[in-house]
């Protein structure tokens, strides 16, 4: 190899370094919660609107249930709301290398994205029934309280005065007498976060630091199900592999959650990663010995695909799985009639753009169930049998607007030709090379067809015949003529 083909790879490869590098920096600048980075304005007002879509159970056979057979339950739904979620109150700590936020929330109802009007529900279907709570919470029947009731949709989402709630609060003036699944959750937060910046490393973008002032939970039974790990699925670092796993803090689940690479997806023109639960979650400590630790007390577990929050919850025998019981033991999803798992309706994903780290697309989709067995002096239960009894679920999604996603388009246009720039540099070197070969084969070419059609100079003076030249005959041809002394004197 030559000296100039060596210097023309030489230069490609510095310059790929270079830049290759350069655009590390770069992404990793500007993908930082910091006042100067493009992110930090829609990290604190995300532009794509969010959804929340509630879909309830109908028990359509509650007698039946209460005589001990099985329940059986039809989907009604969606209702669906607008979520707003302004961060609010950030400050910067620690030299900017950490922040701190709340994230209230508040909801107005879409009646173009809904099933029908919440308000008007019970007017129009008076057969729905919901069981809005566990009967271990039921005093007793002297009050008023059935096991079933007939509410609005609006009643058990946003609340509503319990005869048993009423009863307590008149003996207990720190208990609320109103109960609903969203109750006080329009307009509040779900507590005080501090997040890294990433200004110190990129990998820690958007990782909570602390939750309400603490690093680890206490509620469950091992310092790995307390860990608070990962972000709240807002953001995630950028340079996204498909061999890592991206962790979650979710407040509402009491704990932390990973996802794993499943499949390539597009999304508006934009590629991305999907990212899923795995099923190893929700999964048994008997398959999955990890998750032993959400077991409260210790020993106390639940099967697969279900995961019970009583320790956050005041007590309450809520647990939590994904919709349909998806991805539970099918002991669960056969103790009530008229579910349907599947995964296209019930996975839980979020579509990342690899390079800067950004969900373009996602569905955050939880169900919501309550313990529900027989309660010693309560009549009404005597013939239940336990059964882990689905309320409802939500689908929250979000899918990137227009305009930033031809934004997202844009910039990534840049960066794809700005780090194929190396890329054009060793070809531009490949051609020039290519044409150094080319000139340097016809000179040699040249050359060698010179050397091979040379002939000797001659010289300016006459050449002196020899003398058996002379002696054997005369010289015709030329301007001179000799003759010997001997054909001289013949004449």
């Amino acid at each position: 190899m030559t000296r100039r083909s060596c210097a023309i790879y030489a230069t490609g490869a510095v310059c790929a370094s270079l830049l290759l590098v350069g655009v590390v920096l770069l992404v990793a600048q500007e993908i930082t919660l910091t006042e100067k980075s493009q992110m930090f304005e829609s990290w604190k007002n995300p532009p794509p609107p969010v959804y929340m879509e509630y879909y309830f159970f109908n028990v359509t056979n509650p007698e039946d249930f209460l005589n001990g057979r099985k329940a059986a339950v039809k989907q009604i739904g969606p209702y669906t709301y607008r979520e707003y979620r302004p961060r609010e109150n950030v400050t910067f700590l620690e030299n900017g290398t950490k922040l701190f936020a709340l994230n209230p929330k508040s909801f107005v109802f879409v009646p173009e994205k809904s099933a029908g009007d919440p308000e008007a529900v019970m007017n129009e279907l008076n057969q729905y029934s919901f069981m809005l709570r566990t009967i271990l919470s039921m005093w007793s029947s002297s009050v008023g309280v059935e096991v079933f009731m007939m509410r609005t949709v609006h009643e058990v989402l946003w609340g509503f005065k319990d005869p048993l709630l009423s009863r307590l609060h008149s003996l207990k003036p720190d208990v609320d007498e109103t109960f609903g699944l969203m109750w006080k959750k329009n307009g509040t937060h779900e507590g005080e976060f501090v997040f890294y910046t990433g200004e110190q490393n990129y990998l820690d973008y958007g990782k909570i630091d602390t939750w309400n002032g603490l690093r680890e939970m206490t509620w469950w039974s091992s310092n790995q199900s307390n860990m608070i790990n990962g972000t709240d699925g807002a953001v995630f670092h950028p340079l996204i592999n498909r061999n890592e796993l991206l962790y979650i803090f979710a407040a509402d689940l009491c704990r932390s959650i990973h996802l794993g690479y499943v499949k390539d997806v597009e999304v508006k023109g934009i590629q991305a990663f999907r990212f899923a639960p795995p099923a190893d979650v929700l999964m048994s400590p008997t398959d999955n010995p990890a998750n032993e630790g959400f077991c409260v007390p210790a020993g106390d577990c639940l099967g697969t695909g279900v995961l019970k929050v009583s320790v956050c919850r005041e007590g309450a025998p809520i647990v939590v799985s994904f919709p349909h019981f998806y991805q539970a033991d099918p002991m669960y999803i056969n103790a009530v009639d008229g579910l349907s798992p599947n995964k296209e309706d019930h996975e839980t994903y979020l579509d990342l753009q690899p390079t800067t780290g950004v969900p373009i697309r996602a569905c955050k989709r939880a169900q919501l169930n309550i313990i529900v067995k027989r309660i010693k002096g309560f009549p009404q239960t005597k013939f239940i049998n336990e059964t882990i009894f689905p309320i409802m679920f939500v689908n929250e999604t979000a899918t990137i607007d227009d305009d930033s996603a031809a934004q997202m388009r844009t910039m990534l246009l840049i960066v794809t030709l700005v780090s194929n720039f190396p890329l054009l540099i060793v070809a531009m070197g490949l051609i020039l090379l290519l044409v150094f070969v080319v000139l340097f084969c016809r000179n040699r070419q040249r050359k060698t067809t010179k050397d091979d059609t040379a002939y000797t100079q001659v010289s300016d003076k006459p050449e002196e015949p020899s003398e058996a030249q002379h002696s054997s005959q005369p010289s015709r041809n030329g301007s001179y003529i000799a003759m010997s002394p001997v054909e001289a004197q013949k004449c």
